[in-house]
């Protein structure tokens, strides 16, 4: 019951979301200039603002990065391998591969953070900020390397303009030269995250769709299988592995049963996939989230 009670004001947001997007004025258009919104500036802000507001020491989290960072090389490496499992090669097909894969590995970091704060408090929320900034780039490098490849677009050009990418390296680079924003200015970053990270589980409802699903069953069962089963149970390995305290591991855990990111969509979109495949893998992805964080919780209390 405590799970569910700590889950429910989030995946409300996402219910609220997707009632407004499907029975009021407020329909796709909206959301999609919404989600614009977020993902190129309110997000990117507040994941600069999470990094930098505390002073990182990295000496100190370098067990916690280097558990996300195995985490993280796990899911690229078990989703890449997809289309080579026996059985699995001449069912898949390589282009839906190549914008599908990301589901795997990628995180909602609205959520990540929400949660986090919610279990540990402001400590946790910075566990998981680390946590995100320093994979935020490996997740988008696999995530476009493979489209960028069947698609024959610049790999490069693609990442220099990722907004989540330019903000991670601003966080890290000003937290560690001791760099931090002036007082007048924090209370407006702090609100400009605030709306980030509800208008980002909005967007998240917004955006479902299941309709598309009807092909490309045995990828989709894939990826989900590697987001919210195997990635948590291999977060509670390498929590155990690198000797992570109780709030580190709470953190690892959170973070490695979240639902994929709803930017997922707007990657395989812009980047000339079907978008709508993707779409519907999110949608399924943020339902069975609510089952995925509530048992890494339970591992997380077992531990």
């Amino acid at each position: 019951m405590r799970d569910a009670q700590l889950l429910l004001p989030d995946f409300s947001l996402i219910l609220v979301g997707y009632l407004l997007c499907r029975f009021t004025a407020l329909d796709r258009p909206v959301w999609q200039a919404v989600e614009r919104l977020v993902y190129f500036f309110l997000f990117p802000v507040f994941l600069l603002q999470s990094i930098v507001r505390t002073p990182l020491d990295l000496h100190a989290a370098s067990t916690l990065i280097g558990a996300g960072l195995a985490l993280m090389a796990c899911g690229i490496a078990l989703a890449w391998s997809l289309p080579w499992l026996p059985g699995l090669r001449r069912v898949i097909d390589v282009r839906d591969h190549a914008a599908s894969a990301q589901i795997a590995f990628r995180f909602n970091s609205f959520i990540g953070l929400a949660m986090a704060e919610r279990v540990l408090g402001p400590q946790g929320q910075q566990l998981v900020a680390v946590l995100v900034g320093v994979s935020v780039p490996l997740a988008n490098v696999a995530a476009v390397w493979p489209m960028a490849r069947h698609g024959g677009r610049s790999f490069a050009a693609e990442l220099v303009r990722n907004p989540l990418i330019i903000a991670t390296a601003a966080g890290l680079a000003a937290n560690l030269a001791g760099l931090a924003p002036p007082g007048w200015l924090q209370t407006t970053l702090a609100r400009i995250g605030g709306s980030s990270i509800a208008l980002g589980l909005l967007t998240a409802g917004a955006g479902m769709q299941l309709a598309s699903l009807a092909r490309g069953k045995a990828l989709g069962a894939g990826v989900l299988a590697i987001r919210h089963a195997l990635q948590p149970l291999a977060a509670w390995v390498l929590a155990r592995a690198f000797g992570l305290g109780a709030a580190e591991t709470t953190a690892l855990l959170i973070f490695s049963a979240l639902p994929t990111s709803s930017s997922c969509y707007v990657l395989a979109a812009r980047m000339g996939y079907n978008g709508a495949f993707v779409a519907g893998l999110v949608t399924l992805s943020t339902v069975l989230g609510l089952a995925s964080l509530g048992g890494a919780l339970q591992l997380a209390g077992a531990r």
